[in-house]
């Protein structure tokens, strides 16, 4: 039965993946037809067309592999200086840019010229080539609220999992007591399994996070705790010790191997499924954009140690980056998990809208073929044309983005390469969920 619901969980998050494809390229394909660029082709996918249909100007179609898509707009790029967009040079840089330009009017139709996409305003190409990624973003925040809010996240809450019997330093061992170590704070003053902090030292109690703030900054004094236990709340009086306790980053994410000192109570919390409020939504998917621009960020620092993991077949790091093999691959593991159905969809959400989140962060780098690429392009033109309008020089023209081709190129590979690394991780050293 694990095996097959791991294989539908693949399927699902298959069809999860081309829906977004699907959609990020709807984004292209709708600002594209509202401003008259004609679009021959909308296709999700790449390599062999499975099914497609024409309707009106454009082919609708589905290619075999679910790892991207396209649409095609007339006139990507300008013509060349001499007003020609067929290949005319022996130099390999220079057929690059003029294969790029030739191929953007292939389907090239009388009529078309007022319907190129470089002859719209930089505004228009900017709306267009930011809708895909922004689609993306949309459907992101849908699904995070969608979970946030209606299925609920698991997180640490602020009721006593179990109670530690003797103060010692973090890192240590916990399940027996050395001889001369002092009970807990937790222990003496008797709290139980079970408990849900109500209130401590006069401060209502929203969050694990709250607690374990206060518990620390309350080193040596005796703090009255509201708990509620068997629907009563009873009040209890620890005195705070002061302990050699796990030191957090900026973002609440453990140090490896340094502490610091604090106050310390002594006890385990739970863990549950909580729903969340809107402005905790808002704050909960705020930190997770600010984390996926860091995480993007340190990628090239991440190739050595998938370097290893192929190579040596060294660990995965937990922040190890994953392709679409792998979150289909962690997919399928949830759907194979031995926990409420409710709680698999909810994890399952939550995985897509994470691949949708770096969809839009990824797309949105300033390098060409991706749409960021585009946007700078326009965005370099705009300024260009208003420079020359403020000196009084005249007008520069469209900004040539296929010049850039070679570079893209570049990028192009170096993407490719990275991917293919990662596919070779996920494939010999998958990342798994516990």
């Amino acid at each position: 039965m694990a095996t097959v619901l791991t294989v539908v969980g693949i399927l699902v998050f298959a069809v999860g993946l081309l829906i977004s494809i699907a959609w990020h390229e709807l984004g292209h394909l709708s600002t594209a037809k509202l401003f008259g660029i004609r679009v021959p082709q909308y296709m999700v996918g790449f390599g062999p067309t499975v099914w497609s249909r024409k309707k009106g100007e454009t082919e609708y179609g589905i290619k075999a592999i679910p790892l991207g898509g396209y649409i095609r707009m007339i006139g990507m790029f300008p013509p060349g200086a001499d007003g020609r967009i067929t290949k005319r040079s022996s130099s390999p840089w220079r057929t690059m840019i003029e294969d790029a330009r030739e191929a953007s009017y292939e389907e090239l139709q009388e009529g078309d010229d007022s319907r190129l996409f470089y002859t719209r305003k930089p505004w228009k190409r900017v709306i267009v080539m930011f809708a895909g990624p922004f689609m993306n973003l949309i459907l992101a925040f849908g699904l995070f609220l969608t979970v946030m809010m209606g299925f609920g996240v698991s997180m640490t809450v602020p009721t006593i999992g179990t109670v530690a019997q003797c103060i010692v330093k973090a890192g240590q061992p916990t399940d027996s007591c050395p001889a001369d170590a002092p009970k807990t704070p937790a222990a003496q003053a008797g709290l139980r399994p079970g408990d849900r902090v109500v209130s401590f030292d006069g401060d209502r109690i929203g969050g694990y996070d709250q607690l374990q703030a206060d518990i620390r900054r309350s080193a040596g004094k005796t703090v009255p705790i509201v708990v509620e236990r068997d629907g009563q709340q009873v009040t209890l009086n620890p005195t705070i010790a002061v302990n050699d306790v796990q030191k957090y980053d900026g973002n609440g994410m453990p140090i490896k191997g340094e502490t610091v000192q604090a106050g310390f109570l002594g006890f385990t919390p739970t863990s549950g499924v909580v729903r969340l409020g809107v402005g905790q939504s808002l704050d909960r998917m705020y930190d997770m954009a600010e984390s996926g621009v860091k995480s993007l960020v340190a990628l090239p620092g991440k190739v050595p140690g998938l370097w290893n993991s192929v190579v040596d077949g060294a660990p995965r790091d937990v922040d190890s980056p994953i392709g679409m093999v792998g979150a289909a691959r962690v997919s399928g593991e949830v759907f194979s998990l031995d926990i409420p159905g409710t709680q698999r969809i909810a994890y399952f959400v939550n995985l897509l809208a994470g691949i949708n989140l770096s969809l839009f962060l990824f797309n949105m780098l300033p390098l060409l073929p991706l749409d960021g690429g585009h946007i700078a392009g326009a965005l370099w033109e705009s300024v260009r044309r208003r420079l020359a309008q403020l000196f009084k020089r005249p007008d520069p023209g469209p900004f040539d983005v296929a010049r850039l081709m070679p570079l893209a190129y570049v990028v192009a590979s170096v993407f490719i390469g990275f991917t293919l690394l990662v596919l070779v991780a996920d494939l010999v050293n998958p990342v798994k969920i516990s």
